[in-house]
């Protein structure tokens, strides 16, 4: 046997304050999710690999975890969360009302090399809103996005939009096949555009395609208009420079946020067709968290046609970035207490105090080492409690206990039943 163990490669331990500030981000994620009137769903982290890898991507599904389960079934641990909610979709809440409002969050797994930032076991909080085409729906999810980043506290962050719907109007009309369409996404999406270019057959949609990459622009609304006019020989991706010039529209006259367009810009998934982005912050050069429009998704999972939009946010990533910027918050709010009997007689009393505070909301690490009271206030001190509750028997007679402050040194004694009051006061 080894000596020690150590977690798989590209896992991690999350101790204390980084367990809490994980935590943290999950809960501003989720009261986000209560005032967009989503719903959560809790999906397992298993699922068929036919499933997952059906539209993910060709560079997602190498790094997916598959195995076979004692039954010779392929399945995989979820390398995101957008195919099991749409299988979802499509069994348990195919005859719910239109939208659906969906809102998840947990651990997703990919067999990538691990960095700062980049885990093969990593935290998402996940958003999908399907049923609507509307341009007002991907407003939605961009602006959630935008509030939780600003609930959280994050500065100079910036989104990052294009739309898909551009760069597949100009390779259709010219032609070119959707798995050579995907091939050259994916090498657009690493930024990998000569290796992209090479992909094109057509002369006229690698022209086409350089121009897009050479338009650049920090006005958004500039950028669009050079789009417009560059594509205008090709109608499907005029509609998409249009629809995307909405969706802008919509969200800057309804916050104040960094919108940059990039007319290049793709994902690395395969099933997104309309609107795409990713959120950035100056610190870092990896994405927080993106997400996009996939209209045809359900129906590849046989269900009925169904226009959806969602997003993802990379909690690890967010919590480098607030880290990064010192704006980590972290709720101490509740008080710490230890409570240390001072001899074996006392401790059922002292047991029923830690008790009784606890039901009142206050944290209590009652003293379960059987040490003398002296070692007993130096853990208490050290594991960061506020106060020391010290259970003696002339006090306790009275009704009443010894409360020491252990910010200020200073201690007095308090009657019991004025305990949890005078503790969060």
């Amino acid at each position: 046997m080894p000596a020690s163990f150590q977690p798989v490669r590209g896992m991690r331990d999350l101790i204390g304050d980084e367990a809490q500030a994980f935590t943290a981000i999950i809960g501003r994620a989720r009261q986000i999710a209560e005032y967009y009137g989503f719903c959560e769903v809790i999906v397992p982290h298993v699922e068929p690999l036919e499933l997952l890898s059906a539209k993910s991507g060709e560079e997602i599904r190498q790094r997916m975890f598959i195995f076979k389960d004692l039954g010779e079934r392929q399945v995989a641990l979820r390398p995101e969360f957008t195919a099991s909610i749409a299988r979802l979709v499509t069994t348990a809440l195919r005859n719910e009302p239109k939208p659906l409002r969906l809102f998840s969050s947990g651990t997703v797994y990919r067999y990538d090399e691990p960095q700062k930032g980049r885990y093969r076991e990593f935290w998402q909080s996940n958003f999908e809103l399907m049923g609507s085409a509307r341009p007002e729906a991907d407003a939605e999810i961009v602006l959630l996005t935008n509030g939780l980043m600003a609930s959280l506290g994050l500065e100079g962050y910036a989104f990052k939009v294009g739309h898909i719907g551009v760069i597949r109007g100009i390779l259709c009309q010219d032609e070119v096949d959707e798995k050579a369409q995907n091939a050259i996404l994916q090498k657009m999406d690493k930024k990998d555009y000569d290796a992209a270019l090479k992909l094109v057959d057509s002369e006229k949609s690698r022209s086409m395609l350089e121009g897009l990459i050479a338009i650049k622009g920090d006005n958004w609304r500039e950028t669009v208009d050079q789009m417009l006019a560059y594509v205008s020989e090709y109608p499907a991706a005029k509609l998409a420079v249009e629809n995307l010039a909405e969706i802008l529209g919509l969200v800057t006259e309804s916050t104040n946020t960094t919108i940059r367009v990039d007319p290049a810009f793709a994902r690395g998934l395969e099933y997104y067709t309309g609107m795409i982005f990713e959120i950035y912050v100056p610190q870092l050069d990896i994405a927080l968290g993106g997400g996009g429009r996939y209209d045809r998704l359900i129906e590849v999972f046989g269900g009925e046609a169904t226009p959806a939009v969602g997003c993802a946010h990379g909690i690890d990533r967010v919590a480098i970035a607030l880290q990064t910027q010192n704006a980590v918050r972290i709720d101490k709010s509740v008080k710490r207490v230890a409570v240390i009997a001072i001899t074996e007689a006392l401790k059922v009393q002292a047991l029923k105090i830690a008790q009784q505070l606890r039901l009142a909301g206050v944290a209590v690490e009652f003293e379960v080492m059987g040490r003398k009271m002296s070692k007993a206030l130096e853990d208490a001190d050290k594991r960061g409690a506020d106060y020391a509750i010290i259970v003696g028997e002339r006090e306790f007679k009275e009704g009443a206990v010894m409360l020491k402050d252990l910010a200020n040194r200073q201690q007095s004694v308090v009657a019991i039943e004025q305990l949890a009051e005078k503790i969060k006061s």
